[in-house]
């Protein structure tokens, strides 16, 4: 579906991705982890173009940009629309309702049909468990069911990739669980989701791939269940021992 190739990010001389090849096929998860600065919030901006890599190319079923030659604005628009992002914080609209926020893309961006998109907004909100709450409002919400209706809003779109950027991290304790729970439905849907995360318990349960990056590279990847019970890097050891069993 997606294969990646040669992917290299650099803000000024701050080299933070450094030639990334990464294959991710349709109705998979893949679970990226690594430690702060690793790059794993820059890769994820780079697959939908919220940040432009110097180099490297992206290659959809149908579509392909390299990002040595210089970008046109449409091809970096059609990149953007391949994908739904689910930010740390929620980003919410706190001027409109819960229903609005999740229309306001397909409506404004989009340029659909409105009754149709609320018709499908409202199906959204009911499968992440919502909406009842569709008529109020983001402050009028916890956080994780905000990130709920971030969830349902990045859905709005039609995406053929889910991109996740550590979306329970904002998050109080006994609210992360009903964040995860839609993920694992999406899953379970099979959604193709690409997903940042330190919830070691979520990415051995749901993830097909696990991939580990360490200084903007990839240091390993594989099954979880390798990744976790027998990791082949010394890295990649280091960090689960320190995630896992924390002083």
């Amino acid at each position: 579906m997606l294969s990646i190739k040669g992917l290299n990010k650099s803000f000024g001389e701050n080299e933070i991705l450094k030639k990334i090849d990464l294959n991710i096929e349709k109705g998979k998860v893949i679970a990226i982890l690594g430690p702060s600065g690793s790059g794993k919030t820059t890769l994820l901006r780079c697959l939908n173009a919220l940040e432009i890599p110097n180099r490297g190319i992206l290659s959809f079923d149908d579509f392909t940009i390299d990002f040595s030659k210089k970008q046109k604005q449409a091809d970096l628009l059609r990149l953007r629309r391949k994908s739904g992002m689910v930010f740390q914080a929620y980003h919410l609209f706190p001027h409109r309702t819960v229903l609005e926020n999740v229309m306001e893309g397909p409506v404004k961006v989009q340029k659909r049909d409105k009754a149709e998109v609320k018709k499908e907004a409202i199906q959204l909100l009911q499968k992440v468990g919502l909406k009842e709450k569709m008529d109020l409002y983001p402050f009028q919400l916890s956080g994780g069911q905000q990130q709920r209706v971030g969830i349902a809003r990045a859905l709005a779109i039609k995406p053929e990739l889910m991109l996740f950027d550590e979306p329970t991290s904002a998050l109080d304790p006994e609210l992360v669980g009903e964040v995860l729970k839609v993920m694992k439905d999406l899953a379970n849907e099979g959604w193709t989701m690409v997903v940042v995360t330190h919830e070691i318990k979520f990415a051995q349960d749901v993830a097909d791939e696990v991939v580990f990056i360490d200084g903007g590279v990839i240091v390993e990847q594989g099954p979880p269940e390798q990744i976790f019970s027998a990791p082949k890097e010394e890295r990649t050891k280091q960090f689960l021992n320190r995630i896992l069993n924390p002083v």
